[in-house]
């Protein structure tokens, strides 16, 4: 009973991940650079895990280290690089027994290579950005956001106060309002609360074309009702004329047809009579004056 049982062998914490997309969305590509963030992404993750070291060594290295254990790891995390970024890069970096720190690298010489000319680049996308290309408030949010991340990643980081303007800069005429207050501001608003404003203010103009839509649809459903009650009303009108007309019409042809049957029926009659009165006359007799 004094024994202690044995201590099942601890798992590390790597070994738990079954899908690293859950906690690393973003496809790293070469046409839509979102590297910074993804970068950001993976090292957080990686700290999480205990494998920080696999992509950027210590300086002192832990010479008591399990080098199987440590072999196994660094093949997670190169499973890892692999599984978020596109297949073109992955082409691109991938080397027969390369270790998860040379892939690593390879993508922060891609990326970060030539950075006076991607400054340049991103400046100009920058400075051109406008929300009539995006779907709504929160894409082109994030659109100024991930470009100013990426200026900051070629050494040439955005301040708030320019991030802030640039948003504000891009915007249609229907928020010129909410513009004006945040321009107006001084201090500036954070970027973070400039964008809640913006959303806001684009919930507050959805929800007033709503409205009017709303009031325009009854105001034709009402000006509809009132043509067919008019066209019902002169329907009405004109079957009222129409019975008077028939009634005077069949007024008038009885009187006619009365007329006629009088008229027709006494010239019978006195035709008749007088025929009558002629064979009822009584004949008179020369029989007395005759000599028989």
């Amino acid at each position: 009973m004094g024994d202690n049982p044995p201590k099942s062998p601890s798992i590390h914490p790597a070994m738990t991940v079954n899908n690293i997309r859950s906690v690393i969305p973003i496809t790293l590509e070469f046409k839509n650079v979102q590297y910074s963030s993804w970068a950001e992404l993976f090292k957080i993750h990686d700290r999480a895990h205990d494998v920080i070291d696999h992509i950027i060594p210590p300086k002192d290295k832990d010479e008591t280290a399990d080098t199987a254990l440590w072999i196994r790891l660094d093949a997670i995390v190169l499973q890892w690089i692999y599984s978020t970024i596109s297949n073109d890069l992955m082409n691109t970096i991938l080397e027969p027994n390369s270790t998860a720190q040379q892939a690593w690298e390879r993508l922060q010489d891609i990326f970060q290579d030539n950075k006076s000319s991607r400054a340049v680049q991103l400046e100009e996308l920058f400075s051109n950005i406008e929300m009539k290309n995006f779907p709504d408030i929160n894409a082109y949010c994030q659109e100024v956001k991930m470009i100013s991340d990426q200026i900051a990643n070629v050494d040439a980081p955005v301040n708030n106060q320019r991030l802030v303007l640039t948003l504000i800069r891009g915007l249609p005429k229907s928020y010129d309002g909410v513009a004006a207050i945040i321009q107006q501001s001084d201090p500036l608003p954070s970027f973070y609360k400039a964008r809640s404003m913006l959303s806001l203010e684009e919930s507050r103009l959805a929800s007033q074309a709503t409205s009017e839509a709303i009031t325009a649809g009854s105001a034709l459903f009402a000006a509809g009702n009132n043509s067919g009650n008019q066209s019902d009303d002169n329907h009405s009108s004109n079957d009222t004329h129409a019975r008077q007309n028939y009634r005077k019409n069949r007024g008038n042809n009885r009187g006619n047809h009365g007329g006629r049957n009088r008229g027709g029926s006494g010239g019978r009659g006195r035709g008749r009579n007088n025929g009558g009165r002629n064979h009822q006359q009584p004949q008179h007799s020369n029989r007395g004056n005759q000599p028989w």
